[in-house]
């Protein structure tokens, strides 16, 4: 009975079905809306030339692109229709076509015209889901994107690629990211583009240009459009006319686990909570930077003379010094040696007289300096007034005569010994040829005046001449009151000397053979004031000077009475210096370096968490290594003690499977400097197990961190993987460092694998959803690239402090004077709105002193010394030549009174060009002179356009421009200023503000720079 209800009952569901007629013939409608996002910025306008080729070329590609698009079945079941639309984009959106049909489309591409500017991939990215959204033609239709560009942003004013990019993903946008070119910044475009990256990145390009010119890549349009049609086949088809129920199926087995989840939307506001317990006490902050020196004091007043001291008993000759080797010529620092005397300046006007100083008591003979090299020609200064001779000493009574002595047997030449008796008079010499007129000294300060005497009158300095021939006996002089009894000596080699003959001239001449000890001559006026150095400490005295050589021996005359004691004789040629305090220190710091600055990055506490698992490898392990020993290198000395407050601490975990991390503590005692840690980091060993990287970070934390951290100290994780973690592991603990946001940490991934969404939300877990702290790269070798170290540098030390001992003698760049040195210098004016009027006029101010404080050249034609051109500029189109190049100290005090402030914009690039084209050169003329050197002085913060700012500094480049950089106040565009300073750090003078420009310690440090 049961069988036969089972056969009605399939007769019935038969006929039941034979009676119903299924329309299996019509095809399914599939409209597609297809989006075209356009990047027409100006890092797009500029990779081709001339600028705007390669937009040309991109409208090309989306042109046949879109001509490529039909109506048509797909497979005969799918009917596909295309609506179009387009936008292209810089900092600004400009919508070309709306969604429809493909010809209206197609003229608003011909209209394109490049933004130029900036880059703002999230802003056109946000503005084309609201124009996919705004007007659809058909509700259900699919939704395709393609975006070409290149990836480089100069701004996230919309919330960043990424959050733009997921908003239209929820509204049901396909993106495919098509790169502009082979110029490309590939974590842009992957940012951009759907999961999986394989079917909507790829290696899309629209146009290549590695082939030195451009070929539209008509096989991306075909893979895209395949790609859309089956994506549209798989959506649209459906065989709903042959759909009948069936008995449900069996249960299916549990599926995998799935990939992580993205994080959901912002939770709604909390309720405020209660008042948090009272910080505790911050950290002492650091010292000050080093106040400018302060200005020099005024001289003070001459001191009284002193009475003349008793005679000390002559010392004993000095050994001489050892001859010290030749410096380097720097800059103005210690008070260097005398140089040699360079070529006669041209005569200056005549100076005032000074006031002659108070006499005072000779001092004793300065230790003589070494003689430094030549410098260049000095400028010539005012030609001092021939001082007064002075007036003839009473002529002495004749003193009797005195008894012959013994000849003595004539020695070898010794040097000269303690003074003895004075002997018999000796025969007059004949007098001596006049000795040909020297070289006129530089005038110098008013000497001291010696004590009254027989001293004649001054002669013309020269070399001092031969030694006469001996002559008659002299008369002899007034009997003077008897001297201390000094003790008597073995018969000398030579004979008795004579009476002292008249005094040799105050001006020192050439060395000659010594002749008798003659009276002590006034001193010599004094020599022009030096360009003044740092002050520095007092010297040793110095040896004496060697002996002259004994003149010939005269006739033994009779030996007369007791004299009075003759004058000291002249100094002797000066020695060889010996090192002074200046040559020690730069010695020291050339030889061991350990007076070199050294870099301070406050209290912190740095770990690192390496792969020590099979995948990496030993090679891989060992760069590993090296790339935590290489960036320790860069942060400067360690802490000496673990324990203390201060100063930098770094451990290391290294990881593969459970059970076998290894680690370098933070508060290991043995780790007390730079060498240890190196050592402790090359006795890790290679484990080549699993990887259990979740582990590993709690690992970290609990045993490295939170028992040794130190308050005041921050702390930074570094982790370093090639690659998926074990199953096993609980992928909870990626996240673990992040329960403590005191702790900051950056992820590095190396390997293919991190292009697969999945594992780069790892990586971002383990970064804590922070931007900047992901860091990719391909392979380890990378690691230990200079790029990326300076990157991980940064991160970990963002502000360092460098701290430099406090020499004696500390060295400026070495700069030569601008005195008679060819100059022309070209200033460039911000007459900007940022710069406000106050400002402006503090900077014409500066210009007019820095014209006062050269040394300007005599003529247009005057091939030496410095001139001065002005150009104050605003937008692209102000520019305004103040003054052109001009040695003319009033036409420039004239011109800067009657400038105006321009209150514009700044474009700094059409500057440069307008003054490279009007100051420095002129229809086909160059107006700066070739054997000067041309300096650019920039007065700007950086914040400029950049259109032309590129070709204005290669056209600097062009004319051999040097530049420097005066950048006032905090708010600057480092990138403008580095380009403009063609790199040169040192190039770039910075302030607080624009009242430091006229500040003296700031305006020397330019001056000596421009010079």
């Amino acid at each position: 009975m049961q069988r036969l209800e089972v056969v009605a009952l399939c007769l019935l569901f038969g006929a039941l079905t034979y009676g119903q007629t299924p329309d299996c013939s019509k095809k399914n409608e599939c409209p597609i809306d297809l989006y075209f996002t356009i990047d027409t910025s100006e890092t797009i306008a500029l990779q081709e030339p001339p600028p705007g080729s390669l937009v040309e070329s991109i409208k090309a590609f989306t042109q046949r692109f879109v001509e490529r698009l039909e109506d048509a079945e797909y497979r005969g079941v799918v009917q596909i229709r295309w609506n179009i639309g387009g936008l292209h984009f810089s900092q600004r959106q400009q919508v070309f076509a709306s969604i429809g049909p493909k010809d209206p489309f197609i003229a608003g591409l011909k209209g394109i015209r490049y933004l130029g500017k900036g880059t703002y991939i999230d802003c056109a990215l946000a503005n084309m889901t609201q124009e996919m959204l705004r007007s659809p033609l058909y509700p259900k239709a699919l939704r395709f994107a393609v975006v070409i560009t290149d990836g480089h942003v100069t701004g996230n004013p919309c919330g960043g690629i990424k959050v733009a990019a997921e908003k239209a993903r929820d509204e049901g946008i396909r993106m495919f990211a098509v790169a502009a070119s082979n110029n490309v910044e590939e974590t842009g475009l992957r940012e951009i583009a759907n999961s999986p990256a394989t079917v909507y990145r790829r290696d899309f390009m629209a146009v290549d240009l590695s082939r030195g010119r451009a070929f539209i890549q008509t096989d991306t349009i075909d893979r895209i459009i395949k790609t859309i049609q089956h994506l549209a086949y798989v959506e649209c088809y459906s065989i709903s006319c042959l759909e009948t129920p069936g008995p449900s199926g069996p249960k299916g087995h549990r599926g995998q686990k799935g990939a992580k989840g993205d994080n959901g939307e912002p939770g709604l506001k909390g309720q405020r909570g209660r008042q948090g317990d009272p910080g505790i006490e911050g950290p002492i902050g650091q010292p000050g930077i080093k106040g400018e020196p302060g200005l020099k004091g005024e001289k003070g007043e001459i001191g009284a003379q002193g009475k003349k001291g008793v005679a000390g008993l002559s010392g004993r000759d000095g050994t001489d010094g050892q001859k010290g080797k030749i410096g380097r010529i720097g800059a103005p620092g210690c008070k260097g040696d005398p140089g040699d005397r360079g070529p006669d300046g041209h005569p200056g006007d005549v100076g005032e007289r000074g006031l002659p100083g108070v006499n005072g008591d000779k001092g004793d003979p300065g230790r003589p300096g070494r003689s430094g090299p030549p410098g260049p020609p000095g400028e010539s200064g005012p030609k001092g007034e021939r001082g007064s001779p002075g007036s003839p000493g009473m002529p002495g009574q004749k003193g009797n005569s005195g008894t012959p002595g013994a000849p003595g047997t004539r020695g070898e030449p010794g040097r000269r010994g303690d003074y003895g008796p004075k002997g018999a008079q000796g025969p007059n010499g004949a007098k001596g040829d006049k000795g040909e007129m020297g070289p006129e000294g530089l005038r110098g300060l008013p000497g001291e005046i010696g004590d009254k005497g027989t001293k004649g009158d001054n002669g013309l300095p020269g070399p001092r001449g031969p030694p006469g021939a001996p002559g008659e006996p002299g008369r002899n002089g007034t009997r003077g009151d008897p001297g201390d009894a000094g003790p008597r000596g073995e018969p000398g080699q030579s004979g008795p000397k004579g009476d002292p003959g008249r005094p040799g001239f105050s001006y020192p001449g050439a060395r000659g053979p010594s002749g008798e000890r003659g009276e002590k001559g006034n001193r010599g006026p004094r020599g022009s004031r030096g360009d003044c150095g740092q002050k520095g400490e007092p010297g040793n005295k110095g040896t004496p000077g060697e002996a002259g050589e004994p003149g010939p021996q005269g006739e033994p005359g009779l030996r007369g009475p007791r004299g009075e004691l003759g004058r000291d004789g002249d100094p002797g040629p000066e020695g060889d210096p010996g090192l002074t305090e200046c040559d020690v220190m730069n010695y020291i710091r050339e030889t061991c370096g350990c007076c070199d600055c050294e870099k301070r990055c406050g209290p912190l506490d740095i770990v690192f968490v390496i792969d020590s698992s099979e995948s990496v490898g030993l090679t891989n392990f060992t760069l590993e290594k090296n790339f935590v020993i290489n960036t320790i290198n860069r942060l400067g000395s360690l802490a000496k003690d673990p324990n203390s407050e201060t100063g930098t601490r770094v451990g290391v975990v290294q990881y593969s499977h459970s059970g076998t991390f290894q680690a370098i503590r933070l508060n290991d005692p043995k780790i007390d400097s730079l060498s240890a840690f190196k050592d402790a980091v090359k006795r890790l060993e290679w484990i080549a197990g699993g990887t259990w990287t979740p582990s590993a970070l709690k690992y970290a934390y609990d045993n490295l961190i939170r028992d040794s951290r130190r308050a005041k100290a921050n702390v930074t994780v570094v982790v370093i993987t090639d690659g998926r973690f074990d199953p096993r592991d609980d992928d909870s603990l990626l996240t673990y460092l992040c329960n403590d946001p005191s702790v900051d940490v950056s992820a590095i991934g190396i390997g293919d694998m991190f292009d697969q969404v999945e594992e780069n939300e790892s990586l971002k877990s383990i970064a804590c959803q922070k931007e900047g702290r992901v860091l990719g790269m391909r392979r380890f070798a990378d690691l230990v690239a200079e790029e990326f170290i300076d990157k991980i540098e940064t991160v970990l030390c963002p502000d360092p402090i460098i701290v430099c001992p406090d020499l004696p003698c500390k060295t400026e760049p070495a700069v030569a004077s601008c005195v008679q040195r060819p100059v022309d210098v070209v200033f460039l004016l911000d007459g900007s709105e940022r710069m406000g009027l106050e400002n402006h006029r503090r900077a014409k101010e500066f210009i007019e002193n820095v014209a006062r404080r050269l040394t300007l050249a005599n003529s247009q034609s005057d091939e030496r010394n410095a001139r001065i051109a002005l150009l104050q500029y605003g937008s692209p189109t102000e520019q305004k030549v103040e003054f052109t190049l001009t040695h003319n100290l009033t036409v420039i005090s004239d011109s800067l009174a009657a400038v105006k402030y321009m209150d514009s914009s700044s474009a700094l690039g059409s500057a440069i060009i307008h003054a490279v084209n009007n100051l420095v050169n002129a229809q086909g003329s160059r107006l700066a002179r070739r054997n000067a050197e041309l300096a650019f002085v920039f007065i700007t913060d950086g914040i400029t356009a950049y259109d032309q700012l590129d070709e204005g500094v290669s056209a600097m480049r062009r004319v051999e421009g040097v530049p420097t950089v005066i950048a006032m106040g905090t708010d600057t565009d480092e990138e403008v200023l580095w380009k403009v300073s063609l790199g040169d750090a040192s190039a770039i003078f910075r302030g607080d503000d624009y009242a430091l420009l006229n500040k003296p310690a700031f305006f020397e440090r330019i001056i000596r720079w421009i010079c």
